[in-house]
């Protein structure tokens, strides 16, 4: 891939600290019947545990990149990754439902700037060129904890307890702060240097552009690149709606308990780790938008599986859907975010910290409206509808992704 030693050490450094914030969240959806049983609710109503941590991991995520702008990346890295660890300990030791969705909405907030600080830190470090095979990279180990933690929770889960799964993301928590403490300043970097006399520079000497949080943002977001940020925000409601919604549709439409489910599941992040490494090969050949429609066909394919096991009961469709699940969600998502990064050079992690909240919030939101679905029409009726939205995604997001090639 052409990176340095230094450069690769702050990649896989940083996809290490990633990959405990997407296991952090998804190793609760296998789980979530067991969460359900001891604190005694249903299975359907412990589905909140996932949208209190994805709503806050999304919506602070242009916060949190703001601030890595602002006071350097590498520092605002330490807190958060310290604080998911003291959150996700807390999970662990929550009494009641309430008390938990609280202790989760804590660990989103401190989570939320991770992945976007991380995408933005590595894009410094590897320069514009290599930026889109490093960023899947990232991504692709970043989410192979996702799908990993799947089976790994479920395991933890049926051997011990939900408690004891939070208790091991919390240690790994702590492994990943031990690491990003270990790396150098500089990581390796080609870009950066001084702001120009008169510009308010960063905690790394990058210039900051002036005005208030909120006009920043929404003149990115609705900017020249919106079609970008609006990709980003069905993209979420839709792959990780879905996925949210996995484990406790295994366990209901086909009797499978937390490891089976978990197991399955794993195939995500197996496949998000191949998506990642080939990512930038399908892009040299079709260029970004055609790794985005790629990612959506393999979505599409995802959920027509799903839809088979739910009209079957039998799980082994599951396995296609989690793999095509994975290996579409990372061709789309660190595409955009490559993208995103043109929309204001100067503000990089703003414009990833853009892309986190269109996705994770869009995540929580399509797993608070999924509960909704299923309740009225089953698990039939919410595959269907994803498979619409994603549908139209493709069609009418691809025309808007085309026209602002065609502009730049």
């Amino acid at each position: 891939m052409g990176f340095t030693p230094a450069q690769r050490r702050t990649i896989y450094t940083l996809g290490f600290c990633g990959l405990v914030s997407a296991a952090d969240n998804w190793f609760v959806s296998p789980a979530l019947p067991a969460i359900a049983s001891a604190l005694g609710v249903a299975a359907s109503a412990a589905t909140i545990v996932l949208t209190a941590y994805l709503v806050p991991y999304g919506m602070l995520q242009p916060v949190c990149g703001t601030l890595g702008d602002r006071f350097g990346r590498l520092r605002v890295l330490h807190v958060i990754v310290a604080g998911l660890a003291i959150g996700t300990f807390l999970c662990a030791l929550a009494p009641t439902l309430p008390l938990l969705v609280a202790a989760r909405v804590v660990t989103g907030c401190f989570a939320a700037g991770i992945i976007a600080v991380s995408q933005a830190h590595v894009g410094d470090v590897v320069g514009p060129e290599r930026r889109g095979a490093a960023v899947g990279v990232l991504m692709g180990v970043t989410f192979t904890g996702q799908g990993l933690s799947s089976g790994l929770g479920g395991i933890i889960t049926d051997l011990m307890s939900w408690r004891a799964a939070f208790a091991c993301f919390g240690a790994l928590a702590l492994v990943a702060l031990a690491l990003l403490l270990r790396l150098p300043a500089g990581g390796g970097s080609v870009a950066g240097g001084a702001a120009p006399a008169g510009e308010v520079a960063d905690g790394e000497g990058r210039p900051v552009a002036q005005g208030g949080f909120l006009v920043r943002a929404s003149r990115i977001f609705f900017g020249s690149h919106r079609a970008v940020f609006l990709v980003a925000c069905s993209t979420g409601l839709v792959f990780l709606g879905v996925y949210g919604f996995m484990g406790t549709f295994l366990f209901e439409r086909c009797g499978l308990g937390s490891t089976q489910a978990g197991l399955i599941m794993m195939l995500y992040g197996v496949m998000c780790l191949v998506g990642g490494t080939v990512s930038g090969r399908i892009g040299a050949a079709h260029g970004p938008r055609g790794v985005i429609l790629v990612g959506e066909a393999s979505g599409l394919v995802a959920i027509a599986s799903l839809a088979a096991v739910a009209a079957t009961g039998l799980w082994q469709p599951a396995l296609l859907a989690a793999g095509a699940l994975g290996f579409g969600y990372i061709l789309t998502q660190p595409t955009l975010v490559s993208l995103s990064m043109d929309a204001d050079p100067a503000q990089t992690g703003l414009c990833t910290g853009l892309i986190g909240l269109g996705v994770f919030a869009g995540g929580g939101v399509g797993s608070a409206l999924g509960s909704r679905v299923v309740a009225a029409l089953g698990y039939g009726g919410l595959w269907a509808a994803a498979a619409a939205l994603l549908a139209c995604q493709l069609v009418v997001g691809g025309r808007a992704l085309a026209a602002l090639a065609r502009r730049g």
